[in-house]
């Protein structure tokens, strides 16, 4: 189930997102998954500039983010 759907160009983007921590590190990452609705079902991930030493802030911290800064930011990865 997407989180949120975006625009982008002509396309809707469903729009999940996750947290990741690598070894060694206490701070989470932001990651988004920007799926294509379109049939081609083009996906792309992507760790946004954003992170906490909590996971429940740092999904606080994304709920903040608009849909036109994840538009902005998707526009960003296509390039």
């Amino acid at each position: 189930m997407a989180w949120r759907v975006v625009e982008h160009g002509d396309r809707r983007w469903n729009v999940t997102l996750a947290a990741e921590r690598r070894a060694n590190s206490s701070e989470w990452r932001l990651v988004f998954s920007f799926r294509s609705a379109e049939p081609e079902q083009r996906t792309l991930w992507a760790t946004y500039p954003l992170s906490s030493a909590s996971k429940a802030a740092l999904f606080a911290q994304a709920d903040q983010l608009s849909a036109a800064t994840l538009a902005a930011f998707l526009a960003e990865q296509l390039e």
